[in-house]
Formats: C-alpha cells, structure tokens, sequence
C-alpha cells in the first residue's frame, strides 16, 4: 500500500510538472556562462585560498598536488553522472532530486539530509575562512590587528562571519540573477589572483623544497592518532596515523574534495536554467575543468616556493594560507593583493554555498518532506523564507563554532551524494532507457561504477570520528522522515488519493507505457 511505500518513485515527468505550480515557481534566468561562472565561483575559494597550504603542511607535503589530482579524477567521474542527470531532471534539488526519481523517497530523503549538512556547513566554513582573511588583510593594508570575535553574553561570536552570512542571504532573497551578477565580476576578480599566484610565484620556487616529495609518515604523536586518523590508514596498517606518507597523501585527496565541491551545487540551479537540457552540462563540466588546472598549478608554486614544513599550522591552531608563503619572502604587495583577493573571492563561494543549500530545502519543502510553507516563492520568483531560515542556521553555525573538522563532514556528506548519484545514472538507464537525456554519461555502466567506487575509497580516507558524526546525523534524519516526512509527503498523498480513485499512481491518465517505473514496495 502506497500509505506504507517509503519506497515509493517519482516520475520524472511529475517532477518536471511540479516546477510550474504557481506559488513555488522560479524564474528561469541562468544561461551557461551564468552555470560555469557560478561553478568556478565556488570551487575557487577555500580550496585554494586556504587549504592548498594547510594540506601540504599538515598532511601530504609537495606531494599535495598529487592529492589534487586524486580528488579531481574521482569528482571529474561523478560530475559526468551529475551531467546526464542535471540535463535529464532540470528541477531544483540536485542529487535530492535524481534520488527520488531513481530510488525512491526514503534513500531521497537520506540524501536530502545528507546535502543539508554538506552544504551548511560548507557555507558555514567558507564564511569562517572570509573572516579570517578580513583580519589578515587589515593587517597587511594598515598594520592594525583586527579581532574577529565579540563576546555576546560570555560567548565569543565570530562577527565578521555573520555580517557576511546576513548580507548575502539578503541578496538571494532578492533574487538569483542579481546574485550570478555579483558573481561574475568578483569571479574574474578571484581568478586574476590565482593567475597572479602562478605568475609571480614561479620566480620564487627553490626545486630543494620538492624533496621529499612525499615526506615520511610522522609519528603517531602528531595529533592524527587513533580515532582522528583515516579510517582507510586504521583498517590497512597506516600506523595509527595519516599525517605524510602515502597515507597522508591519500588522507589529503579525501580533505580536498571539498576544494572541488562546486558542480553539485550548479546542480541545484537547474529549474532556474533557460536551456538546462544544453547548459547543465557545459557549465558542471565547464567549471570543473578549469579549476582543476588552476588548482595543481597553484599547489606546485606554493610547494616550491616555501619547504612544506614551514607550512604547518601554527600551535594556537592558525593555519598557513596561499598569502602565507608570499608574506614569509618578503613579498608584501603580492600577500596584500592576495589577502584582499581572496576576502572577494571567497564571498562568491558563500553565496554560491548558500544558494545550492536554500534550493535543496526548497525541493524537499515543496515534496512534503519539510514544511511546504518553506517553498513559498516571493514576487522576486525566489524561496524567501527558505533562504531566510538557511541564513539564520548557517549564521549560527557561523559564529559559534570552530572550523576544524567541519571540512571532513562537508566531503563525507558531498562524497555519499556522489556515490548514490553515480549508481542512479545506472539504474534510470535500466528503468526509462528511452527518456530524452541532453546529455548523457559515456561509457555506461564503467563511468557510474569507477566513479562510485573513487568516491567510496575517498570516503575511507576520512578520520574514524568524522563517520561517527556522519552516521550520527544520518540516524537523525531517519528519525525525522518516519516522524514527518513520510506522512506528509505530497507524493505519498497522491498515492492513496490515486488508489482510492483507482487511476494511475501519479495521478495522471497516461497509459502505463508512458509513465514511470512502477512503485516498489
């Protein structure tokens, strides 16, 4: 019985006819110079601005480019999975959506949960590393020191993060393609810098500082022992550590998915593109090629030009950053420049943060799965209150708590989307083979099975207390749908009112032939 199906499909056409219901519409606004720029948004920032430096110093060495490329072949796989579904199912959602298409509605709503984690706290990260290159840049330009807390009854609120959460999250309400506006001119802005990076870098890189290109694994007494080291180090004999070594190279590759998370939120832009069938694909596959050149180019100049061991994070727990090894030359204008480019860049990666997570929150309103009022869309075509509840979580998230380890929760959670997305291009392949696809994945099923398996590998390259956490925050999503979710789930209701009327389950008269799989269950 429908009442009981957590199983229970949606057609693809059915979630393409939702996208039109009058009050939870969007306007269709985007192009694919729109998509690329908003992928490339997001993936240059932390990832390079930040992390490139910190990974080297703390986990792989020289050897971090190579985690780069690692990290980079294993998304490029998914990306290509995401492609055919972004262009198949163009509606708001991203792997949220293509799961409930593929699987059904409890492994969507698993994944929608899952995406809200990954993309809250990605937004609450990036707004915590913006606030930490506002004091550096300060500092540089005027040689004040600016503190970045305030204490708000005996608790210390990262101030800077907020104001950015709260600027931000007032221009999505105002509308997406104000937001993909701001967006181009800060991006090009943000890759200029990059380029700056690479170009003037080149001259300062000592090749002494590439050996050894993989340092040898530290002692367990590093602080990356126990339940901290990856899980893949633990089960294989990493020796109670993944810090350097090829463990580490290897532990690296699974921190630094987070540097390529960008496509997937692209994904959730569909049901605003114009033409999703076509600019899905050029924009997902767009951004990801450019950056991942970008990235392994700016990690080999930053690892040549500074030995990896002055790239440690420092005791009180500051991490070095891609201005850190310009500052300890002497090259002060190039650190400055850097700073202030990076203060920019990394705006454009939280709005980008912040709109992939208010449009996944829109989709699983607008199913029944969350409160529909959260779909609500203004006269401007976006999800005000959705956006506006996101703003005030992720402000939060924000500026009470430290950004360690929240990267790790960020890639276990985008990893899992990509897994089950990679088999889901399989299974509708098997269901709807004959669905129009704008663009489709090469090399079905070897693409799906390499990318799901790339992605499974990175997943075991994460600490043991990161799956903890993880599997934490799936058993209270689980809690939540058989709680609500599933009773109030438009699908479902369409389901019983379809059985009692006794026609077709997606409460449309077309014959079986032309419908969707049959409800499993």
């Amino acid at each position: 019985m429908a009442r009981n199906n957590i199983f229970r499909t949606k057609s693809v056409e059915q979630s393409i006819a939702d996208t039109d219901e009058p009050r939870t519409k969007l306007r269709k606004v985007l192009t694919a110079w729109d998509l690329t720029v908003f992928g490339v948004a997001v993936v240059i920032g932390t990832g390079v601005f930040t992390l490139a430096a910190s990974t080297a110093g703390n986990m792989a060495g020289p050897a971090v480019s190579v985690s780069y490329l690692l990290a980079a072949a294993a998304c490029g796989l998914a990306a290509l999975c995401y492609a055919e579904f972004a262009s198949t199912v163009p509606v708001a959602g991203s792997a949220y959506t293509f799961s409930y298409v593929a699987f059904g509605e409890s492994i969507a709503w698993i994944l929608g949960w899952d995406l809200i984690l990954e993309f809250a706290l990605a937004a609450a990260v990036v707004s915590k590393g913006w606030s930490t290159y506002l004091a550096q840049s300060v500092e540089l330009v005027t040689g004040s020191h600016l503190s970045t807390t305030v204490s708000i009854g005996g608790v210390a609120v990262d101030w800077p993060a907020v104001l950015l959460v709260a600027v931000l999250t007032t221009m999505l309400a105002l509308g997406t393609k104000l937001s993909s506006r701001v967006n181009q001119v800060i991006t090009a802005i943000k890759i200029a810098v990059v380029l700056l990076v690479i170009v003037v870098g080149i001259s300062y890189i000592d090749p002494a500082n590439y050996s050894p290109f993989i340092p040898p694994a530290a002692a367990p007494d590093a602080g990356n022992s126990g339940h901290n080291q990856s899980l893949f180090s633990l089960l294989f004999g990493g020796g109670e550590t993944s810090t350097y070594g090829i463990f580490g190279v290897l532990a690296a590759g699974s921190l630094l998915c987070f540097a390529f998370i960008g496509f997937d939120m692209v994904a959730t832009a569909a049901e605003e593109t114009r033409n999703p069938k076509r600019d899905m694909p050029r924009g997902i596959l767009g951004a990801l090629a450019i950056v991942t050149v970008l990235y392994i180019a700016v990690s080999l100049v930053v690892t040549g030009m500074r030995p990896y061991t002055a790239l440690k994070s420092k005791p009180d727990g500051t991490k070095a950053t891609m201005a850190t090894a310009f500052a300890d030359l002497g090259v002060d204008w190039a650190a400055t420049v850097i700073s202030i480019g990076a203060l920019v860049g990394l705006t454009t990666v939280s709005i980008v943060t912040l709109l992939g997570q208010t449009r996944v929150l829109f989709a699983m309103s607008r199913d029944g799965l969350l409160p529909r009022q959260l779909a609500v869309t203004g006269s401007r075509g976006t999800p005000v209150r959705a956006t506006v509840l996101v703003g005030v979580v992720v402000a939060a998230v924000a500026g009470l708590f430290p950004a360690d380890k929240l990267e790790e929760m960020v890639n276990i959670g985008t990893l899992s989307a990509f897994v089950l997305v990679s088999i889901g291009v399989i299974v509708l392949r098997r269901t709807r083979p004959n669905l129009p696809r704008g663009f489709r994945t090469p090399l079905v099923p070897l693409i799906p099975i390499l990318a799901s398996l790339a992605c499974l590998w990175l997943m075991f390259n994460l600490s043991v207390l990161t799956w903890l956490r993880f599997l934490a925050w799936m058993v209270i999503g689980v809690v939540i749908y058989f709680a609500y979710g599933m009773r109030h789930s438009v699908l479902g209701k369409r389901q019983r009112a379809a059985e009692a009327a006794e026609v077709p389950a997606d409460g449309t008269t077309a014959p079986a032939e032309a419908t969707d799989t049959p409800v499993r269950g």
